[in-house]
């Protein structure tokens, strides 16, 4: 039998468009296999929903790009729909900036002031309860202040001190935000204690421990002032760290009675020494005082400190300071050597025996001036007179530790 071309023409036509039409039904299965090939990335629902926007939204104040930033009390993140999961907050140096999350995860606040005139870039990312995340970058500055302040501080980085040392800072400034520029102030010791700041006025603050320190306690000052408002428009602008090591025991009794010193050290008297004490119209102050200040030979004038011009001095020797007033326990050349041990002549001072030029290491006052720290501890008892004020010199040990941590 005869094939007719025409039916093979038209049998071969439908044949030609179920093929193409395969083809084309293939290419488009091809695209769905491969999204279910994808499945555990973002494949089929789950693709849907991992291109959907986070619920959560990141705010951060200030504005991208601000500038004269208050270096407190701005500076917050927030999230809505969802919880922070990352912030970072760092100047151009690379130095971050610690804060808290609250307890909710939705908003977190700087733990301290921030450091003026310096560029601050934030990087916020959070996420919804679906596992999206939003993320938020912005840059800012902070202002430049005007106004400045420092603090002025003892004792010196490096330095190895007596027990009585404590930190003491005076600042440039009076100081208003007295609790803002403690905050900024950390004091830390190794072996661990307990340490505390008091305020003498608006100026001064000072910290101790509430016993003197334990020998070879090491101590860690940080200052980190830089951007603080210590009073309204004027601002700290130091940033500084300091160490100091805490020598052996060494704390001098003087019994202004007994006209006698007893120097005990790591517990053991080592030696005692005749003294002559403040005169009866000018007795010594009673009390814990510090030694803060050493010179081989110095000037002493009474004018000075109120005597008029009963005397001037002009080569004192072995003299170390005790009080801010004018207290010092020093060597005496021009009183007889009898005086030592059996009268109190001076103006306020405790006097040893020693010699024009201070020339003789032998004499009792060049002994003590040589075994003595910055930092060592004077105890005055049995003047007739009052007790010395905790702020008259180092001399903070003079005010109960109730009243010191107040």
């Amino acid at each position: 039998m005869k094939v007719q071309p025409q039916r093979r023409i038209r049998t071969g036509l439908p044949a030609l468009l179920i093929g193409a039409a395969l083809l084309l039904t293939t290419a488009c299965s091809g695209g769905a296999g491969g999204g279910q090939g994808d499945k555990g990335g973002n494949g089929g629902g789950g693709a849907r929903t991992g291109n959907e926007a986070s619920q959560a939204v990141v705010t951060i104040k200030p504005d991208d790009g601000a500038k004269e930033v208050e270096t407190s009390g701005v500076l917050k993140i927030s999230s809505t729909g969802g919880k922070l999961t990352t912030v970072t907050v760092a100047d151009t140096k690379g130095n971050a900036v610690e804060g808290k999350l609250s307890g909710d995860g939705t908003t977190w606040e700087p733990a301290r002031h921030l450091g003026a005139a310096t560029e601050y870039k934030v990087h916020a990312v959070a996420k919804d309860a679906a596992g999206r995340e939003s993320a938020k970058d912005i840059t800012f500055t902070t202002l430049t202040p005007k106004n400045t302040f420092v603090g002025h501080y003892t004792p010196e980085d490096g330095a190895t001190v007596g027990v009585g040392m404590p930190v003491s800072i005076n600042f440039s400034r009076g100081i208003t935000n007295t609790e803002a520029v403690e905050k900024a102030i950390q004091v830390t010791a190794e072996p661990a204690v307990q340490i505390e700041g008091h305020w003498f006025g608006n100026d001064r603050l000072d910290f101790r421990p509430e016993n003197y320190w334990k020998p070879g306690t090491k101590v860690t000052v940080k200052l980190g002032l830089d951007g603080v408002e210590g009073r309204p428009g004027v601002y700290g602008k130091q940033t500084r760290t300091f160490t100091f090591t805490i020598g052996r025991s060494q704390v001098s009794t003087v019994d202004a009675s007994t006209h006698q010193m007893e120097v005990v050290r790591d517990g053991q008297t080592i030696k005692n020494i005749p003294i002559t004490a403040g005169a009866p119209s000018t007795t010594t102050y009673n009390g814990q005082m510090v030694i803060s200040e050493k010179y081989k030979v110095t000037r002493m004038n009474g004018a000075t400190v109120g005597f008029g011009g009963e005397y001037d001095i002009s080569d004192v020797p072995h003299a170390m300071r005790l009080s801010t007033s004018g207290t010092f326990v020093h060597g005496n050349y021009w009183a007889s050597s009898s005086t030592f041990g059996s009268e109190n002549v001076s103006h306020g001072c405790v006097g040893l025996r020693d010699v024009r030029g201070a020339y003789d290491d032998d004499a009792p006052a060049a002994w003590f001036f040589n075994e003595s720290l910055i930092g060592d501890v004077v105890v005055v008892k049995n003047s007739k007179d009052k007790q010395i004020a905790p702020d008259n010199g180092l001399n903070g040990w003079n005010m109960p530790w109730s009243e010191w941590i107040k």
